[in-house]
């Protein structure tokens, strides 16, 4: 198992790699181009670039999140063929750049979907959370500028005000596009780029849809066991694997995120693990990783992931805002490098009580 750290890289990112190397157990980061857009090219010498810089600080990229699929990809329209040609020549630089896993989502429009950045918990600390009730009465529109708000001035990943600024178009491009449209293209596009994923051993770990239920009347096909065993079984080919998030997947109680880790066992060669609290069916809040601060069972998820056999990459997911950090919501460096540690304090206990 590889302890890793997302990090957004220069310019994007206000934690420092200098400051993520002194987190006990850390091996690395998991990284992204950011000023890159959906259907660009990433070239050889900006991958190094990157790779230099982060190996420079004595860390190693163990993966990207994300090589973002364009629209015209989930759509399927005219476009649509010269993007994945595009992503074929990406995936062969990153490959050649010797990285070997990409997390990657095929939600429409919205990537992730939350109704507040920053709740007040009774601790004064500040979590990201959703409420159902508050997504009922809204307009997407007005959804964006309220997520713009509260970003303390940060580009958040899936927001990008460059794509969002078409948000009208974009809910008209897919009002065509069904859950059955949407998975076929989703087929499409990763047996698209199998070839050169073999090539380079790449694997695809597609991140479920966040959170795990339709919003806005867009599809979502990534949002339980049933999805995940159907994605993996029609292209049941080893680059075809999924990104375990615990966080995205407990959206809904009835998600059994130990069953689904042995329905994918040897298909999941990443994992976000990350603790939620339910409120109630329809209002959740992201917790500290430590199980009793939340409503999952970390050392289960742990567990389970060990028995199955898990050697991939692994980062602590959404944090709390804690100890006055500003920074972007969900990823300061406080009590994720407490997740890190209490993670791997898991993992070794788990380790041990099997030796």
């Amino acid at each position: 198992m590889e302890m890793t750290l997302r990090w957004y890289g220069p310019g994007f990112d206000p934690v420092s790699l200098d400051q993520l190397r002194q987190i006990p157990g850390l091996h690395g980061v998991i990284t992204s181009l950011m000023a890159k857009q959906p259907g660009e090219i990433w070239a050889l010498e900006e991958i190094n670039g990157l790779k230099a810089e982060v190996e420079a600080k004595g860390l190693k990229i163990f993966g990207i999140e994300s090589v973002n699929i364009s629209d015209d990809i989930k759509i399927g329209n005219g476009k649509r063929d010269e993007h994945i040609e595009n992503y074929i020549k990406t995936l062969e630089n990153i490959g050649k750049a010797d990285i070997h896993m990409i997390c990657y989502n095929f939600m429409p429009v919205f990537d992730w979907t939350r109704t507040d950045l920053a709740r007040v918990r009774k601790d004064n600390s500040t979590v990201m959370a959703y409420n159902q009730d508050l997504i009922d009465t809204i307009d997407p529109a007005d959804l964006r500028g309220s997520m713009e708000k509260m970003a303390n001035g940060f580009t958040l990943v899936g927001w990008e005000p460059e794509r969002l600024a078409k948000l009208k178009e974009l809910f008209e491009a897919y009002k065509d596009v069904d859950q059955e449209k949407l998975f076929n293209n989703l087929v499409y596009f990763l047996e698209a780029i199998a070839d050169v994923c073999a090539k380079y051993d790449i694997k695809m770990a597609i991140h479920p849809d966040d959170p795990a239920w339709p919003i806005f009347g867009l599809p979502r096909i990534v949002k339980n066991k049933d999805d995940i065993v159907k994605l993996l079984k029609a292209v049941d080919k080893p680059h075809n694997g999924i990104t375990l998030c615990t966080g995205s997947l407990g959206t809904n109680p009835n998600n059994d995120i130990c069953e689904i880790i042995n329905a994918a066992k040897g298909r999941i060669p990443f994992a976000h693990i990350r603790n939620l609290k339910y409120n109630s069916p329809r209002d959740f809040e992201e917790a500290a990783h430590l199980s009793a601060d939340g409503s999952m069972d970390m050392y289960k998820i742990m567990k389970a992931l060990h028995d199955s056999g898990f050697d991939g990459v692994i980062r602590p997911d959404h944090g709390r805002m804690i100890w006055g950090e500003v920074a972007v919501p969900g990823y300061g460096l406080y009590d994720r490098a407490l997740g890190a540690c209490y993670l791997n304090g898991l993992w070794e206990a788990i380790c041990k009580n099997e030796a």
